[in-house]
């Protein structure tokens, strides 16, 4: 299908043709549907935490498509240009509810139903999910929040599901998502750009001082939302297929910037372990249908999850700039607090992982909750030992425990040459405690953080000989 651009924003919302024209460029996604009438959706937080405004969202797969979970309350209204959507409303047909919410009533999975329709949502997209079998995922529901009833009865309704039933929400996963269109939308002095070209977008950035580009909008969104902080000028990088690559080859692994890591978990087939450990404690699958490997290092947060994961990977970013490409290590790219290597007329196009990955690698995350939470202290720890048990190559990378995220250089080395043992962990333990100057806020002190940088050391060195012992 030819792009064409747009001077408004027109999608497909349950089924029929909408247009979003006149609303300002910072309207949610959430508050747009439920303008319509549309109250199923629901905000509870307005961050991408509770999943009670969750919706459908039609996106590529093989051939045809499949509905992924997304958080309405995190999507810009001219984000949602050229997709297809559905809320809780589509699924009732000639007043006899969907299986998914015949298996809420039927198990009393809904107390107050505040966020029952959000859950419904990631059931419905769990059963319709192209080529599962056996009971739905549980952990499907990994994104949504209930306060009143307790997570059984929701449990049981969803492994009530059998295969996606017959009817039109199944026969639409046959044919292909509509191509994005180019969008132009400006209104109340905001503008709102979604380039098909990464030469336009790196036009926009030059043309157009103080823009920002923005990916899945899992963190700009919740500012917008939460402190209306919202730049004048937003480039979106979702039209670029550039930004969609993946590739492996005997050196080297490639992710296009623009990939969720939702479809880094899908393509890439046989990850190291830490990745796995990784995207499964990242966010929520909500999140995670949204979010981007480049933005979430572009934010630069110190406690951001992925930096720590590619420090201890060597990763490097590939940058693109109006006069020609370059490629920069990840232990270069973080220059403080929020800020990157980054001029404001770049991009970056793609993270590269050399081969062979360092071996042993794990990740870590220490939070209040085990999932969907963000970090108080992230780690990615590898060694490599030698035939006499020591360390010839060790990357302690960490988040959470310095104004960037690090390397600890210094805990490093002083493992070198070692016996990997206790009295290894000992040294590094020391070393962390020299150099590592954590700073206190609401998630954690600076003595805590620094206890658990030490302990994530000491666990990391434990648990290969519990496993082994098991």
């Amino acid at each position: 299908m030819k792009q064409v651009e747009e001077s408004g924003i027109s999608f497909r919302l349950n089924g029929a043709t909408v247009e979003a024209n006149g609303f300002p460029v910072t309207t949610t996604l959430l508050d747009f549907i439920r303008a319509q009438g549309l109250t199923g959706s629901k905000e509870g937080c307005a961050e991408g935490e509770c999943g009670a405004c969750t919706v459908a969202v039609l996106e590529e797969h093989g051939s045809g498509c499949r509905y992924v979970p997304v958080n309405s309350c995190l999507m810009l209204l001219p984000m949602a240009a050229g997709l297809e959507i559905y809320t809780v409303e589509a699924l009732a047909q000639e007043g006899k509810l969907a299986e998914v919410q015949q298996a809420m009533v039927d198990t009393g999975g809904s107390q107050c139903g505040y966020c029952t329709p959000g859950f419904v949502m990631s059931m419905f997209c769990e059963q319709y999910r192209p080529g599962r079998s056996g009971p739905c995922d549980v952990q499907a529901l990994g994104g949504n929040l209930c306060r009143c009833t307790g997570y059984r009865p929701i449990r049981d309704a969803v492994l009530s599901l059998g295969p996606a039933p017959a009817g039109a929400l199944r026969d639409r996963l046959v044919n292909p998502v509509p191509t994005r269109s180019t969008v132009r939308y400006t209104q109340n002095g905001r503008r709102f750009y979604r380039p098909a070209r990464l030469a336009e977008c790196l036009q926009l950035l030059a043309q157009h001082e103080g823009a920002r580009l923005v990916a899945g909008g899992t963190d700009l969104v919740v500012e917008s939302n939460l402190r209306e902080r919202c730049p004048s000028i937003l480039v979106s990088t979702e039209g670029l297929p550039g930004l969609r690559e993946f590739s492996e080859s005997d050196d080297t692994i490639r992710f296009g910037a623009g990939l969720t890591l939702s479809e880094i978990e899908a393509r890439w087939r046989r990850p190291p372990s830490a990745i796995h450990d990784w995207l499964a404690l990242f966010a929520s699958p909500q999140i995670r249908n949204r979010a981007t490997l480049a933005g979430n290092l572009a934010t630069a947060s110190p406690i951001g999850d992925t930096a720590p994961l590619l420090l201890a990977l060597d990763a490097a970013v590939v940058v693109a700039a109006p006069d020609g490409v370059r490629t920069v290590p990840i232990g270069s790219f973080f220059r403080g607090y929020r800020q990157t290597d980054l001029s404001p007329t770049e991009i970056i196009t793609a993270i590269e992982i050399p081969k062979p990955f360092p071996e042993n690698a794990r990740f870590y995350k220490v939070a209040k909750r085990r999932v969907d939470d963000i970090s108080t202290v992230a780690a990615c720890l590898a060694v490599k030992v030698d035939g006499r048990n020591r360390v010839e190559q060790a990357r302690f990378a960490y988040g959470g425990v310095a104004a960037t995220p690090l390397r600890s250089i210094a805990a490093e080395e002083a493992t070198l040459g070692l016996a990997w043992s206790m009295g290894a962990v000992r040294k590094a333990q020391e070393a962390l405690a020299r150099t590592l100057k954590p700073i206190s806020d609401h998630r954690g002190s600076a003595e805590y953080r620094l206890a658990m940088a030490q302990m994530l050391i000491e666990r990391y060195w434990h648990e290969p000989r519990t496993e082994a012992a098991a």
